[in-house]
Order: C-alpha cells, then structure tokens, then sequence
C-alpha cells in the first residue's frame, strides 16, 4: 500500500511537470536583415507603407532608441544569437568563407559559447530556425556562421539557408540602359528591379510558409522559433505591386546636407555615393528600398496571422529586431558600416504575454545584445555568465523605468588601429573612431546629425560623460582563422 501511494505522489508530481512545460511560453524570434527606421512606428518616412509593423506596435512594446552591437551582418547576428558584444569578442566586421560557426574558432571568448537556441533547447525548448538567423547572403552559397547543432531541426540545409531560395530579377546591363562603370558589387547586387517570377517562389515567402507550418502544428514541448527574413538587404528585388506602392513622384530623399562630412568621420564608401549620383540613381533605389520594406511588412503579417489563428497565440512571447540599421544616402554612405545614428538605429518590438505594456515606447537606451539576457528573463530560465546585456523586463513591464545602460556599437575601420565605439543615452549620441577622432550630436534638436559638438562649449561635460562608457580594454579585431575546420571549401 505504501509503495502505490509512493507510486501516485511520483506520476502526480511527473503530470505537474509536463503540465507546467506547456505552459511556458513560446517564443516567436523574428529577424529582418538591413532594416532601418523608416518604418511607420519609427522615423515614419513620408509615404512608407507599413501597417504591419504598426499592428506588431500596437502588441508589444516598441523600444525606439535600440540599437545594434556592430552594424553589419556577421558581428551584430553573432552577438545577438551568444550576447557577447563585439567589445568582447572581437569580432566587428564580416568574415566571409565559413561553413559552419567558424565565429568559435575567429574568437576564443566565443570557443564554449551557448547559442540562443541551444539555451532554450537546453531547458526543456524544442528550437527551430529558419532564414537568415547567422550572417549568410543570397548569392554566396554555403557561406553561412549559422551552428547547426544549436537547433532541432532548421528549413532546408542549416549551412545554405536562403541561396536556393530566390529568383532575381531579368539584368540589362548598364552601359545599355545609359549607365556608367564603375556600379559598386557585381551583378547588379546594388540594384533595384522587378521579379518576374511568382511571389510565392520567393525566399522570405518560402520562410514564412514554413514558419506558419510550425505555428499551426502541435507541439509537445514550449517552442522557440526563430524566422529570418531577408528583405530588405539587396538587391531590392521585389514584384511589380510593391513597387506600385511607391510613384515615382512621390518617392522623398532622406533628409540630407551638402557637405555634411566636413565635420564627420570618413567612412571611405562615398564613391558608393557619387556613382549614384553621377547615374541619378538616388531617387530609383529608395523606391526599390521602400518597395522591400512594404514586402517585408507584408510578410510580417503573415506570420502574424498565423499566431493569431494559433493555439500558441496567448502563451508566445514576440521578439522582432533588426541586425542594423540602413543608409540609403545619409551621409554619403549607403548599406551599414559606419557608427551614426542611421547605420545603428534598429526596430525592436517585444511582446511578453501578461508582462508587457503592449502599445507603448521606451525611449530608454537599448542594446541588441540585451535581448539575450530579457528573453531568458520571460521565460524564466538562468541568463548565462557569457552574456554582456542586461534584461529589458523592467521596461516592458514599465516602459518609462529607467536605464543606467547606455548603447554601445563597435566597429573596425579599415586602416584605424583599434576599433571605433558609440554610445547613445536618451538624447546624446558621442563616437570615438580608432583614429582618435570626435562627434557628439544632440538627437532632440539634430536628429540628422549634421551639426557635430565634439569639442563645443557647453557640451564638454556631456561629452565626458558619454566618454566614460567607451570601453578601455576592448579585444582586438579579429580576421579569418586560416585553419579552422568551418573554412568553406571550394566544391562547398
């Protein structure tokens, strides 16, 4: 008699413990590449069209001041998906030839690190990937950072993620359409242009219908499931009605300044610019951008439907970010690589079920890496030593609690010794390059950045301030480890 009631006591304690997986919260991890802030719920671009990442804002809390650890692809994924800071690591710019999570062998910080999913996985998550989760592109097959074991299972090949899955658009080539040598990247990749092909054979339709099969099927354990969608890095190739969204006529320039580098850093892309100019390209590829947002936008709110329509839908938490932010003609600069507000000003939204303020902002100073240690926070499961971030359910639970945290972004210029940092608090925004080099803006009344106060009166103070949170000791830049077992190889 007593070893039954023993017996019972055991199932009914082995009942509350699967009981109470279930009831963990899922988690939706949404990645977009190369999205900046035009979006409607940010800087709101005259005539963007975004009504999905209106309805993602009016769910959760959007983070208004978030901003990426690296702004480009390799590093800012790498320290989203670990929580280690370039600072840390090392790891600043992109590695391209891997095969494989050759970030563990570019950074012995990173050797032992414990990827997101893994996490998750490892206290009691089923975790799926699908898209462009680690750095990888369209056309560079097989050059993919992503760790195939840090997933259950992942759409189609874990080291090939998204090369496979998109058609592009009829080329011309340029000296037929009257434009001259010298276009930055090879075939037409820093381009705009109509597909052709059906949408449904498109990448991030592709990704989406997968992640919509994962949010309808049943599952047995709390599910993590990351969706990386591509759009809208190049080529902003798209069909013809997200094109139509955007008349020519009406298409409006960034807000822009001749000679705004005179007081900045170069960032040495500016022949990127000048080629553009020179072709009267500028107004054509910021249609082709916004296309490729309202394409995305869409693609968001397919998924969104989905949740919706799902048995997860009141028990997932939503997490959506950019790995950086964009420049389509700010400074002279296009694509990322530099450490202005525009390059690292990224959308984040999360919505944390029972937990979050839905519908409202933070305009608290949020670093990418803090989404590490805010997810294991929701879920309620320890935050690993490796990760620098801080949680952010002190915001979402009051979206006007305050930060002691500042923004940090970290970046290696070609020819500067060390790397480059910024910091941005509420209203500031300072850089120090590797060449020793100043720019302080004010956001409040510069938002643009055209006017630098490095150095002013009346802004030394401000500018020591933000100073002090520059990183003293960061790791050096690391390159390509030349014998590690991740190096792609050439039949790869």
């Amino acid at each position: 008699m007593r070893s039954c009631l023993i017996l019972l006591v055991l199932l009914s304690i082995q009942g509350l413990t699967a009981a109470d997986e279930v009831q963990r919260p899922n988690v939706l991890f949404i990645a977009i590449d190369d999205l900046n802030d035009y979006i409607s719920p940010l800087d709101n671009h005259p005539g963007i069209q975004t009504p999905n990442f209106d309805r993602l804002a009016e769910r959760s809390v959007n983070f208004t001041n978030a901003h990426c650890a690296a702004p480009a692809c390799h590093p800012s994924r790498v320290s989203v998906m670990t929580g280690v800071h370039p600072a840390t690591s090392g790891i600043y710019r992109n590695l391209f030839g891997a095969h494989g999570p050759r970030w563990r062998h570019e950074s012995p910080v990173l050797l032992n690190a414990i990827v997101l999913s893994q996490h998750f996985r490892n206290h009691g998550y089923r975790a799926v990937g699908g898209g462009k989760i680690f750095h990888t592109l369209q056309w560079t097959a097989g050059d993919s950072q992503n760790d195939p074991h840090a997933w259950d299972d992942y759409r189609g090949d874990p080291l090939n993620p998204i090369a496979p899955d998109w058609p592009r658009a009829k080329r011309i080539p340029d000296a037929k359409t009257g434009l001259t040598k010298g276009r930055p990247l090879n075939a037409q990749l820093f381009g705009t242009a109509v597909i052709d092909a059906p949408e449904d054979s498109y990448g991030d339709h592709l990704v989406a219908d997968w992640a919509i099969e994962q949010l309808q099927a049943e599952h047995t354990q709390p599910l993590f499931l990351a969706v990386g969608l591509f759009r809208p890095h190049i080529p902003w190739e798209v069909s013809q009605r997200w094109f139509d969204l955007y008349a020519d006529a009406d298409v409006q320039l960034p807000p822009h300044q001749t000679n705004d580098l005179d007081d900045a850093h170069d960032h040495g892309r500016t022949h990127w610019h000048q080629w553009v100019i020179e072709n009267k390209q500028w107004p054509n590829f910021m249609r082709g951008y916004l296309a490729s947002i309202s394409y995305v936008d869409h693609q968001l709110g397919r998924i969104l439907n989905a949740l919706d329509e799902s048995p997860m839908k009141d028990n997932t938490i939503v997490v959506l970010w950019s790995d950086h932010g964009f420049h389509i003609g700010e400074k002279e600069n296009w694509e990322k690589f530099a450490l202005w507000d525009q390059t690292t000003h990224v959308p984040l939204f999360i919505h944390a079920p029972g937990v979050s303020q839905d519908g409202q902002s933070s305009q608290q100073a949020v670093t990418l890496t803090d989404v590490y240690p805010t997810l294991c926070d929701l879920a309620q499961i320890p935050i690993p030593d490796q990760c620098d971030g801080t949680t952010l359910v002190p915001q979402l639970r009051d979206v006007s609690a305050k930060r002691e945290q500042l923004s940090l972004t970290s970046f290696q210029f070609t020819n500067e010794p060390i790397a480059s940092h910024a910091v941005s608090d509420t209203r500031y925004r300072y850089i120090r390059y590797g060449n020793s080099f100043e720019e302080l803006y004010d956001l409040d009344s510069d938002p643009n950045e055209f006017n630098n106060l490095a150095g002013t009166a009346g802004h030394v103070q401000i500018q020591a301030r933000l100073a002090a949170h520059i990183p003293t000791s960061a790791a050096p830049d690391r390159t390509v480890p030349k014998d590690s077992s991740y190096n792609r190889k050439k039949n790869q």
